[in-house]
Formats: C-alpha cells, sequence, structure tokens
C-alpha cells in the first residue's frame, strides 16, 4: 500500500499549469489520503480541463465540488461524512452547484452516500474518472443523479498527462491496484486488481517532467514491487527511469516485503540518482499476527531485506506502516513489535490503531481489543519511535550532505526545507539558494522529525 498517512489538500494559493482563458468554470476538489489520490486528483484535473473547467481554491466561486477520498481507516471516512455537513450550506446558496464524491470511499459505499447524504450528485470510483464530464453534463440537462464505480482490469490513464502544481518534484503513477488481499485491507475492493502501464510511456512521461524542470520524482504504486510490464519488473522500470534521466532523483513507494527484490535493492545500490529510501510496511512484529494479517512474509525474511539494504546502501533510510490492536492481538504481540522496531531501526513510522473495514476477512474478526488498550499501545509505539528518531537524527550532527530545496520553511520565510535523497527534511537559512537547487549542507542540530543545517561553503 502507499503510505497511510492522512493527507487532506486543496490547491492552495499557487496556480496551476493547466488553467485555460478560455475555460469558464470553476471546479474545487479536496482531497484526502495517500499520494495515490493526490495523484489522481492531478489526473481528474486534466480530464476537466479538456471540457471547460480551470480550478479554484475558493469553495464558494465553484461550480463543482468534488472530495477525493480516502477508506482505509474509519476515521478518514468521518471526516468525509462531517465535511459534507458542512458543504449542505455552501450548496444551499448556489443550488445548481454539484458535489461528488470521488476515489475509494465512493467505491465502497456507492449508493449509499447518494441516498444518505442528500447534498451528494455524483459518485464515482478510482477507475471512472474519465466519466466526470458527462456525468456532470448528464446531471445538468436531466437532474439524474449518477454513480460510476466499475473497476476495471485495464485502466491506467496511460494517456492522460496529469496536472501538477507549481514545484520541483512530482508523482507518477506507475500502476494501480493491488491483488494481495491483506485481511485488513479495502484496497482490492476499491482499487482493484493490479495493472502497470508501460515501460516506455513511465520513462517518457520522466523525460518531460525532467525538461520541464523537475528534479525529483517518486513512482507510486499500491505495491510497486509487483509491476509487470510484459516481463519487465520494477527493478527493471528503475533502472530504465534512472539511464534516461541521470540528472533527477528518482523515489518510489509503496514495496510489499514478501517481493522485496534482492535484484530491486541492488539496482537502488548502483544508480546515484535513485534515492537510497525504503518504505517497507511491516504492520505488526508478530509471526502469528502477521499470519492472521495474510502478509506472506515472516519476521525473519523481513529483517533479512532490510539487513541486506543496509549492508549494499549504508545508511539506508527506512520508514514503515504499523498497525497495533488487530483482532486477538496480546501484549506479547505488542512486546514483538516494539522488539522489531529497535532491531530495524526506522527513520520514521506511519501508525495506526486497527478499525475494521467491511469486505476485508478481519471484518469477520472479533475487534476484541479494548479502545483503551489500543491506545495505550499506540501511545508506546509512537513514543518508542519518536526515541529511535531522535537518535539516528543526532547521529548525523556534524555530517554533511547534499539537499534539494524544495521550498519556504512553513515556520519561517528566513528559512528553506530541503530534503536528502534518505528522505530527511532539513532546515537552512535562505540566503541566495531557491527551490530546486542542489545544497550540500552540514548538519549542526537535530530533532525526532527536522535536521537543522548551514549551507557548506565552497
Amino acid at each position: 500500500m502507499v503510505f497511510e498517512g492522512l493527507i487532506i489538500s486543496n490547491a492552495g494559493p499557487e496556480k496551476k499549469n493547466f488553467n485555460r482563458h478560455s475555460n469558464d468554470k470553476k471546479v474545487y476538489i479536496e482531497t484526502y489520503g495517500c499520494q495515490m489520490n493526490l495523484s489522481d486528483t492531478e489526473i481528474i484535473l486534466s480530464v476537466l480541463s479538456e471540457f471547460g473547467y480551470n480550478e479554484t481554491t475558493d469553495v464558494n466561486e465553484s461550480d463543482v465540488i468534488f472530495l477525493n477520498t480516502c477508506s482505509v481507516r474509519e476515521n478518514a471516512e468521518k471526516k468525509i461524512y462531517n465535511r459534507l455537513k458542512q458543504l449542505k450550506s455552501v450548496k444551499r446558496g448556489h443550488p445548481g452547484r454539484v458535489v461528488g464524491v470521488l476515489g475509494c470511499m465512493a467505491e465502497r459505499l456507492k449508493k449509499d452516500l447518494i441516498e444518505k447524504e442528500k447534498v451528494v450528485d455524483l459518485i464515482v470510483g478510482p477507475d471512472e474518472y474519465r466519466k466526470l464530464p458527462h456525468l456532470i453534463e448528464n446531471l445538468y440537462e436531466t437532474g439524474e443523479k449518477g454513480i460510476a464505480v466499475k473497476l476495471s482490469r485495464e485502466e491506467t490513464y496511460d494517456d492522460i498527462v496529469p496536472v501538477r502544481k507549481e514545484g520541483v518534484t512530482a508523482w507518477i503513477s506507475v500502476m494501480r491496484g493491488c491483488d494481495k488481499f491483506c485481511t485488513f485491507c479495502v484496497v482490492p475492493f476499491t482499487r482493484g486488481r493490479e495493472r502497470s502501464r508501460k515501460v516506455q510511456s513511465i520513462v517518457n512521461e520522466a523525460k518531460s517532467l525532467f525538461d520541464e524542470g523537475i528534479k525529483e520524482v517518486t513512482l507510486l504504486g499500491q505495491n510497486v514491487n509487483s509491476f509487470n510490464d510484459e516481463g519487465s519488473d520494477f527493478a527493471d522500470l528503475l533502472k530504465s527511469v534512472a539511464v534516461a534521466v541521470p540528472g533527477m532523483r528518482i523515489r518510489y513507494a509503496t514495496s510489499h516485503p514478501y517481493d522485496c527484490s534482492h535484484k530491486l535493492l541492488d539496482t537502488m545500490a548502483e544508480y546515484d540518482n535513485i534515492c537510497k529510501y525504503i518504505h517497507l510496511p511491516v504492520q505488526s512484529g508478530s509471526e502469528r499476527v502477521l499470519k492472521l494479517m495474510n502478509r506472506l512474509y515472516s519476521v525473519k525474511h523481513y529483517l533479512e531485506v532490510l539487513d541486506y539494504a543496509k549492508k549494499i546502501m549504508p545508511g539506508v533510510g527506512l520508514s514503515t506502516d504499523i498497525i497495533t490492536g488487530f483482532p486477538t492481538e496480546t501484549e506479547d504481540d505488542h512486546r514483538m513489535t516494539l522488539e522489531l522496531m529497535e532491531k530495524a531501526g526506522y527513520d520514521s513510522a506511519y501508525t495506526f490503531a486497527y478499525s475494521p473495514r467491511e469486505n476485508t476477512k478481519s471484518f469477520r474478526m472479533e475487534d476484541d481489543v479494548p479502545k483503551d488498550v489500543k491506545t495505550r499501545r499506540l501511545g508506546e509505539i509512537i513514543d518508542l519511535q519518536r526515541k529511535v528518531s531522535s537518535k539516528i537524527n543526532r547521529s548525523l550532527v556534524g555530517s554533511t550532505k547534499e539537499i534539494l530545496i524544495e521550498g519556504r520553511s512553513k515556520k519561517s520565510e528566513d528559512f528553506l526545507m530541503g530534503r536528502t535523497d534518505c528522505n530527511k527534511s532539513v532546515i537552512i537559512p535562505a540566503k541566495n539558494n531557491k527551490p530546486g537547487d542542489f545544497v550540500k549542507v552540514r548538519i549542526n542540530k537535530s530533532n525526532s522529525a527536522t535536521l537543522f543545517a548551514e549551507q557548506e561553503e565552497i
């Protein structure tokens, strides 16, 4: 799966590179969930641009409002229901305004959303975005609300050039769907089965982005390790992109531990422009719980993958996903997760308390870990990860790193934020640098989340 940390985003103040003077209709989109949803929003904007829509960051001036949703966690869906209640007043003042729910929540709940949430006009799943303009047009002409949620075994949006906001980094979606069927996960039901884009199409997109000034791309998929284009696997794709754009940094997300191969890790180690960073979700440190989750790998196998990565890429950045409170999880299981975290030495972790999701196998299991126990265990996991992160970051003080400047620091206009290839956030004084610059810096301070540095004098 792609990182599961909740993202809530609308366009922000920056102009997009697709707005056309001839377009006279306004669309407002809020995006919730993972990077794949953010990538899908770029596709949606591209589709709508061809039918006369420009993006607006003001919901009150919109003709169409879309919520691009996430179903991975119960809390993510609660946010959408609360937002729909707020939008009732926005629509009341403009009865012709269209409100649509897109993405995973649309796929999962379908008719329930239209029947129970009267404010909703359109429900469109992740494989049906090409139909959006026609569904909107039909709604205007007939008043008929629209539902399009059929999952596809072919749709990759390979021919659509996503709309990307100004910046120096970008995503490239390389595949869609997942075939792993982890017992807790709704992705196979909301995003369908695995299908991959063509290697050459992805290479061409990376070249085009580099020509436009993009300095770093992230290759996205629910499980990129399952990429397969007529025998070319993900390691082959990664190599092809690295060779095609040697001046561009390349990342990827997300990897499944079961098929994270030595070939893939060797490819990462071989090419300097492939970032030495792996997001490898473990979910639990208990063999018993991993089997209940249908994760397909053992703790031993998982740690062997990490050991090999550390051996051939010293200092490799590591992050993970962890679920606590899975059905039947005991204190011993929880302790095993804490022990694995210490052995792995993650730079960061995305951590969650288990919540049952309909249609998954675990939904039929008894959710028998009390909420207060989940909360306590989650707190212990977060506390441990903070300590591990702090220790790793302290060890970097005094070292020299190259960072890519991404933009201004959120806390001060006088500072810039950049990232190492190991995905460490670094804050430096602005001086004469700008987004897109690669800068050598010396780390002089740290906390559990951020490094602070000064530019190295040439």
